[in-house]
C-alpha cells in the first residue's frame, strides 16, 4: 500500500514537472516573439530611412509631386507602424514573460515544499508502521516466551524427582514471562492505537492537504497560462487601431494624388517659352534644268546657279539634325533670332533686284544652322540647359519661361532681403 501511495507521490511529481515545463516553454515562445517583433521593427525602420529623400539632393525636389509626397507619408507612417511593433515587444517582455519568469520561480518553490511535506508524511508514518510491527513481534515473541515458561514449570511441578527449589525458580520465571508478554501486549495495543490515529490522520488530513495544496497549485499554474495567452492576444490587439491609423493615413495620402496637378507641376517645371518654329521655305532644285532650256537665262543667272545647289546641298547634309533634335531646331528657327545683318562691303550692284529680291532677303537653312553651330555662346547655353548645370547669375542659359521664373523668384528674394533691413532699422 505504501509503495502505491509512493507511486501516487511520483506520478504527481512527474506531472506538476510537466507542468513547469510547459510554462517555461511558452516563456520561451514568447521571448523569440517579442526577438522577432524587434527585429521586424528594426528592418522597418531601416527600410523607411533607407527611401527617406536626402537633403540637399534632388530628391528633395522631386517631393513636390502629391504621388512622391504620398510615398513619403507611406515612409513616416511606416516607421509608426513600427514602433507598434517595439510596443508590442516590450509589453509581452514586462506583462508577460518578466511575470511569468518570476511565477515559475515560486511555482518551483511552492512544489518542492509540498513534496517535501508529502514525503515527510509518508516517512513519518512508514516510521510509526515499522514500530508497530515491532511492537508486535516483541508482543509475539514475549507470548511464546511466556507459554514455553508456564509449559515448563508446569513440567517441572508434575516431576517428582525435581527438587521444590527447582519447581519455584520455574514458577517463578513462567510468571516474569508471563508478565513480560503482558508488557508487550500493552505496549503492542498502545502503539497499535497510536499507529491507527496516526495513519487515520495520515490518510484523511496530511494527504489529502497536501494533495490538495498540490492541486491548487497545479490549478494556479493552469490559470495563469491561460491569462499570458490573454494577455498575448490583448497586446496585439491594443496597438490594432493604432496600426490601422497609420494604415489609414497611407490611404489617406494615395487619395490625396492629384495627377492633374503633377502634371501641371511638370508643364510649370519645363516649360521653355520658345515659339514654335515657321514654316521652312521650298528650296526648288529644279532651276538648273530650267536653265539648261534656255541659253540666255542660263547666262543671265550663272553665278546663281552655281550657288543654288550648294545650298540645296548644304540644306539637304544639315537637315536631318533638326529632326532628331526638336530642341535644336526651335532654338534656330525661334522668331526671337534676330536675322544676320547684311554684309559690309556690299556694294549697289550687289543688291539683287526684281522679282529675286525676296528670295534673297530670306536666309536659307542651312545657313541658320552653320552660323547657330558656329556660335560658341549658344552651344553653351544648349549643353548648359541639357544638363541642368550652374549658369550664369542672369540666367541667360535658361529657357525664356524657366529664365522669367528664376528672376522673378530672384526678384523675390531682393525684395523680402529689403522689406527685412527696414523692419530692423
Amino acid at each position: 500500500f505504501f509503495d502505491s501511495l509512493q507511486d501516487q507521490f511520483d506520478n504527481l511529481e512527474k506531472h506538476t514537472q510537466w507542468g513547469i515545463d510547459v510554462l517555461e516553454k511558452y516563456i520561451k515562445f514568447v521571448k523569440e516573439r517579442t526577438e522577432i517583433e524587434l527585429s521586424y521593427a528594426k528592418q522597418l525602420r531601416n527600410l523607411s530611412k533607407k527611401y527617406q529623400p536626402k537633403k540637399n539632393s534632388k530628391e528633395e525636389e522631386e517631393y513636390r509631386y502629391t504621388s512622391t509626397r504620398a510615398f513619403l507619408a507611406t515612409l513616416n507612417e511606416m516607421n509608426d507602424y513600427a514602433g507598434q511593433h517595439e510596443v508590442i515587444s516590450e509589453n509581452m517582455t514586462s506583462l508577460i514573460t518578466g511575470e511569468l519568469t518570476r511565477y515559475v520561480q515560486e511555482l518551483k518553490q511552492e512544489r518542492k515544499s509540498h513534496f517535501h511535506d508529502g514525503r515527510k508524511a509518508q516517512q513519518h508514518i512508514e516510521t510509526c508502521w515499522k514500530q508497530l510491527e515491532a511492537s508486535k513481534r516483541r508482543f509475539e515473541r514475549d507470548c511464546k516466551e511466556a507459554d514455553r515458561a508456564q509449559q515448563y514449570f508446569e513440567k517441572m511441578d508434575a516431576d517428582i524427582n525435581v527438587t521444590k527449589a527447582d519447581v519455584e525458580k520455574a514458577r517463578q520465571q513462567a510468571q516474569l514471562r508471563h508478565q513480560m508478554a503482558e508488557d508487550s501486549k500493552a505496549e503492542y495495543s498502545s502503539t497499535l492505537q497510536k499507529f491507527n490515529s496516526e495513519q487515520h490522520d495520515h490518510y484523511y488530513t496530511h494527504i489529502p492537504n497536501i494533495f490538495q495544496k498540490i492541486q491548487e497549485m497545479e490549478e494556479r499554474r493552469i490559470v495563469r497560462i491561460g491569462e499570458s495567452m490573454k494577455t498575448f492576444a490583448e497586446v496585439d490587439r491594443q496597438v490594432i487601431p493604432i496600426i490601422g491609423k497609420c494604415l489609414d493615413e497611407i490611404t489617406k495620402a494615395a487619395e490625396l494624388i492629384d495627377h492633374k496637378n503633377d502634371s501641371q507641376l511638370v508643364i510649370e517645371a519645363f516649360k521653355s517659352g520658345f515659339e514654335p518654329p515657321g514654316d521652312i521655305d521650298f528650296e526648288d532644285f529644279t532651276q538648273p534644268m530650267k536653265r539648261t532650256i534656255s541659253e540666255s537665262s542660263l547666262s543671265n543667272s550663272r553665278g546663281d546657279g552655281k550657288s543654288e545647289p550648294k545650298f540645296g546641298s548644304k540644306s539637304k547634309g544639315k537637315l536631318w539634325p533638326f529632326i532628331k533634335k526638336n530642341k535644336l531646331m526651335s532654338l534656330l528657327t525661334s522668331p526671337h533670332q534676330p536675322p544676320p545683318p547684311p554684309p559690309a562691303s556690299a556694294s549697289p550692284s550687289a543688291v539683287p533686284n526684281g522679282p529675286q529680291s525676296p528670295k534673297q532677303q530670306k536666309e536659307p537653312l542651312s545657313h541658320r544652322f552653320n552660323e547657330f553651330m558656329t556660335s560658341k555662346p549658344k552651344i553653351h547655353c544648349f549643353r548648359s540647359l541639357k544638363r541642368g548645370g550652374a549658369g550664369p547669375e542672369d540666367f541667360s542659359h535658361l529657357p525664356p519661361e524657366q529664365r522669367r521664373k528664376k528672376l522673378q523668384q530672384k526678384v523675390d528674394e531682393l525684395n523680402r532681403d529689403i522689406q527685412k533691413e527696414m523692419d530692423q532699422r
